[in-house]
């Protein structure tokens, strides 16, 4: 029962993970024009918000150390919602950049601290609906933002309905903190106590990691500029207004959340591995769909299927972290996979924010192509890497 109530806790805390990663792409065709910017001055942003959580990324293991699993959750919760107030009420880009700072900062330790708490002590099954509920999170947000952009571009009431309940959700979290302390430190540690922190240098050592990294890299490439671009895109490229762009491309991360959710249900049934590779057929078929198609129709269904194609991929290579790597490195391993998927979240809309520029907004869907080249043959790298050191022990 008590470890019922504790992954409802976490599964709430990822979905307020969520939530602040996808307002600012559905509501930057409403924000652009208002404050007098350039489109592609999104990447600036972006840029920022995704520098903060790899600095916070890869502090992870010295600041759960130091605070434990459940401080962490409710301080980086609580950073998030001094963001979304305060992008709010910003006037300009200057105050925008300000607050995304503290919303990059408040992603990376959380995230980092709940994968490898449920990656140690549960199953691919709750791994996989944990990142279920980070997809509710990011789905809920485009959705009622579209609601406000539709009412007169209304971004702002947007941002603070999402205050509102990030607000509440770290309500709940504050008042779970005694079930943390009621749970047994030893079948509930945190996954770095009593551990030094493995040095970077001696992870870049092991070639399966370092390859495991491009496969995360790719993927989270796919998805930064899905959750960036996708809206934009859907406006400038297949000709719908600001309102239907961004309700619309809240099918990207229905199809996101979906994905996991059937993940977590069939991989009772079929290894990780095999779901990685489904996955990765599907978000193929996502990509020439777009790549062969031109009206808006086919647009959405396409981020859909890419949305549900990709994500099941993150929860299940992070829960193979466990499988692959020692338990002794795993936490560390696990804290170095998200500071690089926050570093291709950080480059990634930057790279197609200038190729945009370049080649326009079309090339959206060859963009997707080449990260899904890099993530693809990683993968079969990786799967080659792995069964040759098990071949050898």
């Amino acid at each position: 029962m008590a470890a019922t109530a504790l992954l409802a806790v976490i599964f709430t805390a990822y979905i307020g993970l969520g939530i602040p990663d996808s307002l600012l792409g559905s509501a930057w065709p409403a924000i652009y024009p208002e404050f007098n910017v350039d489109v592609s001055s999104v990447s600036l942003v972006s840029f920022i918000i995704s520098l903060g959580t790899i600095v916070s990324s890869f502090s992870s293991e010295r600041v759960v150390k130091k605070l434990k699993t459940a401080p962490t959750m409710v301080l980086s919760t609580a950073l998030t919602v001094i963001a979304l107030i305060g992008c709010s009420f910003s006037k300009n880009m200057l105050w925008l950049c300000v607050f995304a700072v503290v919303q990059g900062l408040g992603a990376g330790s959380v995230d980092v601290a709940l994968n490898n708490f449920v990656a140690k002590h549960f199953s691919a099954s709750h791994m996989n609906f944990l990142h279920c509920f980070y997809g509710v999170g990011v789905a809920l947000s485009p959705y009622l933002m579209s609601l406000f952009i539709r009412d007169n571009m209304r971004w702002r009431m947007g941002y603070r309905t999402m205050f509102y309940i990030q607000l509440a959700i770290l309500t709940v979290l504050i008042l779970s903190m005694p079930l943390w302390k009621k749970m047994s430190s030893e079948e509930y540690g945190d996954g770095f106590k009593n551990k030094k922190p493995v040095k970077f240098s001696v992870l870049c050592k092991n070639p399966a990691i370092r390859i495991q990294w491009l496969v995360f890299v790719g993927s989270c490439c796919i998805e930064a500029a899905c959750l960036v671009w996708g809206s934009t895109f859907l406006v400038n490229a297949r000709g719908l207004s600001p309102e239907y762009g961004a309700k619309l491309v809240t099918f990207y991360f229905a199809g996101l959340t979906l994905g996991r959710f059937i993940s977590g249900f069939a991989v009772n049934k079929l290894s990780s591995e095999k779901i990685v590779y489904i996955g990765q057929g599907i978000t193929l078929a996502a990509i020439l769909i777009l790549l062969l198609t031109k009206n808006a129709f086919f647009g959405t269904a396409g981020l859909f299927l890419v949305g549900l194609g990709n994500g099941p991929l993150f929860p299940n290579m992070t829960q193979l972290t466990v499988k692959y790597f020692d338990s002794s490195i795993s936490g560390s391993v696990i804290g170095t996979q998200m500071g690089f998927s926050y570093v291709a979240i950080l480059l990634s809309p930057i790279v197609f924010g200038w190729l945009s520029r370049l080649c326009g907004i079309g090339f959206f869907p060859c963009y997707l192509g080449i990260c899904f080249i890099l993530m693809f043959v990683s993968t079969v790298l990786l799967s080659c890497r792995v069964k040759k050191q098990s071949a050898t022990n």
